[in-house]
């Protein structure tokens, strides 16, 4: 079978390639999922030939090429248009095909970890105003949740809202969100004894699985959502779309958690 990977850079990282090998095992494929770790846009470029070409099935794609991922698809889906970005890529019959499962893989996550929250017209806060904001912004828009991004450059926040149609808030919407989601690659400064009793903390963040972030939360009782159900939400969609069969029924994240030296 052709092989498929995962593209970025830094690669050294990732956890895509044990969670989709471990799943080409248990479902008896023959075929392989490796790290490209393509350096510059050049040789990002030239996976997506290969690709065209037939020597690849698919790409996950991560920073910094999700942006170029898009550009250089044949065809894309509603939510990956939405998102401005892409983080799969399908090659079939010389065309390449872009997709965004973060938002799944988002979603996924909450339903799993906060199975009860419901974010329809409430207020839910994402802080940061990168490219992790996006998916999450563009899923919980859908959700019909009252979506506000605060950051700490406003400007970038203001720029990035009007292009998803959400808004921008100030820290005093902490103290009534329902959901508020860590998306910087660094971690706040906040003081968690201002959010809402049943407020829910989700971090992306996945090393170390209980941030100092959800950490604080946990210490208020909080519910928490970690990064790792994001990150396995996602890459179920992919490992279905790049190899055309189910996910087998692998206890994925208790081999994650080891690989990590987790205990929970």
């Amino acid at each position: 079978m052709i092989p498929a990977g995962v593209a970025g850079w830094p690669i050294a990282h990732s956890l895509s390639p044990l969670i989709h090998s471990t799943w080409i095992e248990g479902a008896g494929l023959e075929a392989s999922y490796e790290a490209f770790g393509p350096e510059d846009e050049a040789a990002f470029r030239s996976l997506v030939v290969q690709g065209r070409d037939g020597r690849l099935a698919g790409l996950n794609v991560t920073a910094p090429y999700k942006a170029l991922a898009l550009s250089l698809a044949d065809e894309a889906t509603p939510t990956a248009k939405a998102c401005g970005s892409a983080n799969l890529l399908v090659f079939r019959e010389g065309r390449a095909f872009a997709d965004s499962t973060d938002g799944l893989g988002f979603m996924q996550a909450l339903a799993e970890q906060a199975p009860d929250l419901d974010v329809a017209g409430r207020p839910v806060v994402i802080l940061g105003a990168g490219g992790a904001t996006r998916a999450a912004a563009v899923a919980l828009k859908s959700a019909e949740a009252e979506v506000g991004l605060l950051n700490r450059t406003r400007a970038r926040a203001e720029a990035l809202a009007d292009e998803l149609g959400v808004s921008v808030v100030e820290p005093e919407a902490l103290e009534n969100a329902v959901l508020i989601v860590n998306a910087l690659s660094v971690q706040p400064d906040l003081d968690v004894a201002r959010f809402a009793d049943d407020a829910v903390l989700m971090d992306m963040t996945y090393r170390p699985l209980t941030t100092p972030f959800l950490a604080a939360g946990r210490a208020r009782s909080l519910r928490k959502v970690d990064g790792l159900a994001m990150l396995i939400g996602q890459a179920r969609p992919s490992f279905e779309a790049i190899f055309g069969v189910p996910v087998p029924p692998v206890d994925i994240r208790r081999v994650v958690l080891d690989a990590l030296g987790e205990t929970a």
